[in-house]
């Protein structure tokens, strides 16, 4: 399992739109995403559970990526989250 941390930085937070690419980005990749803020995890190939969690600007958020591309997953999501949020 791969894991990193980010706190995003973006004052919208994560709203539909970002939810909605971010759901797009995960969903390339075969190994499981789960992106958790606090105590709640969602899996982050769905926008709606991402949605859910209520990400706002400073927020630190941990992502979890387990699988059998989870090598190249962390790498190609760190840089999408890391550009987009």
């Amino acid at each position: 399992m791969k894991s990193f941390m980010y706190i995003i930085k973006t004052p919208t937070g994560m709203h539909a739109r970002h939810a909605g690419l971010l759901a797009k980005e995960a969903s390339r990749f075969q190994s499981e995403i789960m992106l958790t803020k606090g105590d709640r995890s969602a899996n982050a190939k769905g926008i709606f559970a991402l949605m859910g969690l209520g990400i706002k600007q400073g927020d630190l958020v941990q992502i979890n990526i387990e699988g059998e591309d989870e090598d190249v997953a962390v790498m190609e999501l760190k840089n999408y989250i890391w550009t987009q949020f």
